[in-house]
């Protein structure tokens, strides 16, 4: 009988491609943003920018499970480059006086802070992303977009509140990761692992 070996993905793939792309992305975003804050047009190519890293988060994803090309790298790499992604532009809209501190600061530290748990249980085992999680991502990619556009006045009421449910959203998925983690770690206690 002939045995089938199955061959580990290169990390030099396509989908590992997109996620180096989108940390190339950021730096580009923020000149964008600082280089005219409250220009519009600067405001337009920014807010592309970052679309179009957002959006890659979605494609590489995709790409590496459709083609069996995940690897650990882009275990480790893809939630990175989210953050960064997140982080700069939460900071830079800060830093430009139109987004509130106390929101960069919350969505900040339990980004920072679900990371680390994270590998605070790796070695009992991976918490995946809850459905929540990914609302949570998808409603701070969407008011961070809305803050990013230039709206007018009354329309930015829009883009606070859905600001708002994205740092709810934030908070209560934060506090579920911080439950699963602890169970996590109880059951493989448990087990010896």
């Amino acid at each position: 009988m002939t045995q089938v070996s199955q061959s580990r993905p290169s990390v030099w793939n396509v989908a590992n491609g997109v996620t180096a792309l989108r940390f190339a992305l950021v730096p580009l975003f923020c000149w964008l943003l600082f280089a005219g804050p409250h220009d519009p047009g600067m405001r337009f190519a920014a807010f592309g920018v970052f679309g179009l890293a957002a959006l890659s988060d979605k494609f590489d994803g995709e790409l590496a499970r459709r083609r069996n090309l995940i690897t650990d790298f882009g275990k480790v790499a893809d939630p990175i480059a989210d953050k960064a992604l997140i982080g700069a532009a939460l900071l830079g809209l800060s830093l430009v006086g139109d987004l509130a501190w106390w929101i960069t600061i919350v969505i900040l530290v339990r980004e920072l802070g679900i990371t680390a748990l994270r590998f605070w249980v790796i070695r009992y085992g991976v918490i995946a992303a809850s459905p929540g999680g990914k609302a949570k991502t998808l409603t701070q990619t969407v008011a961070i977009g809305l803050y990013l556009l230039p709206l007018p006045d009354p329309v930015q009421l829009v883009a606070y509140v859905v600001m708002l449910v994205a740092v709810a959203l934030t908070v209560a998925t934060g506090l579920d990761y911080v439950v699963r983690a602890i169970r996590l770690r109880r059951r493989g206690r448990v087990t010896g692992q």
